[in-house]
């Protein structure tokens, strides 16, 4: 059972309302203690599908007073070791309830995965690093035909968190988030296009190469597999899972076709770097709907009821418009298979 220790910084004359608040309402148990400087710090211990609700409802109460600060940590083990608890032990955010927040979820807190999403859409040194590093591995592997070299290219590859996180964005209306989401993405792509345009030219690759050939005709199939990976990297996310190998499934729908595209661009074979370019384009879109779905299935959705009516229009209009554009992208993949 993943718990998660809250901590919550008041003014020490709010103590009394927050174990109004709490007590009795958390399987786990609530402690409070003073501090010295007029503050007091409460403990709150819950499971970690009961996070969000308990950060809302403290976000509700205690928004307004002066001072007030939480910390959410993970916990690594407890003793005694928490028994499985009763469901008379809900808390009630509001009165109405919608059926999503009447679902037990198995996910970290909304505010949990915006932080740990954020932290992979910080354009850097080490992101533009890791981009060309992933790169040089990736056009080494593929003209040596070397899936191990690819491989590796994969798992050091920082492009699912810029796509997962305009998932998220769009899901949670965050404007902020899209565009730093959209810059990292923008950055990505350019990055490992001149890496890649710059190796082909050094390494002379033909598209006679298997896994050449392999990334530049373009399937249904592929399709299916980006879906399925992008399902599967933002399951990752909102689980709290290690994202390492179901991150790999991603990175092989996004960094090895544009690596190919910008050798074979390179070396002036420019149909097949369309090609994969196109296989590109299709696991980006497949990923994005894909993310905003599995973000939708698993309530992902804002806390202030003023954005979820605006974050609901956009999310229909994204979804609408990643849809558009997967079945032109699916159009031109016929068009190109008939030629």
């Amino acid at each position: 059972m993943a718990l998660r220790l809250i901590e919550v910084f008041l003014p020490k004359n709010e103590e009394a309302r927050i174990g109004e608040t709490l007590r009795g309402r958390t399987e786990f148990g609530i402690w409070i203690e003073p501090l010295s400087d007029g503050y007091i710090l409460a403990r709150i211990l819950v499971q970690t599908e009961k996070t969000e609700e308990v950060l809302d409802l403290l976000e509700n109460i205690f928004s307004s007073v002066k001072g007030f600060r939480v910390i959410l940590l993970p916990v690594e083990a407890t003793l005694p070791r928490p028994e499985q608890p009763k469901e008379a032990g809900k808390i009630e955010v509001d009165q109405t309830r919608t059926k999503d927040e009447e679902k037990k979820k198995e996910r970290i807190s909304r505010e949990e995965l915006y932080q740990d999403i954020g932290q992979t859409i910080r354009v850097s040194w080490v992101f533009i690093i890791l981009l060309v590093l992933s790169s040089l591995l990736a056009a080494i592997g593929i003209e040596r035909n070397n899936v191990a070299i690819i491989i590796g290219a994969m798992v050091i590859a920082p492009l699912l968190g810029p796509n997962v996180a305009l998932s998220l964005s769009t899901t949670l209306g965050d404007m902020d988030l899209a565009r730093r989401a959209f810059k990292a993405n923008l950055v990505g792509i350019a990055v490992v296009l001149l890496v890649a345009v710059v190796l082909g030219l050094s390494l002379g690759l033909t598209p006679d190469v298997p896994e050449v050939r392999f990334r530049t005709s373009v399937g249904l199939e592929d399709v299916v597999l980006a879906l399925a990976a992008g399902s599967a990297g933002t399951l990752s996310f909102t689980t709290g899972l290690s994202s390492a190998i179901i991150g790999v499934m991603v990175a092989v729908s996004l960094l090895p076709p544009l690596v190919t595209s910008g050798m074979l661009l390179g070396n002036g074979f420019n149909r097949e770097a369309a090609g994969a370019f196109l296989l590109f384009l299709t696991n980006v879109v497949c990923v994005n709907l894909a993310g905003i779905v599995t973000f939708l299935l698993q309530g992902i959705r804002p806390r202030a009821w003023w954005k979820a009516n605006s974050a609901k229009k956009g999310t229909r209009n994204a979804i609408a418009l990643w849809t558009i554009l997967l079945l032109i992208l699916i159009g031109l993949i016929f068009l190109m298979r008939t030629r």
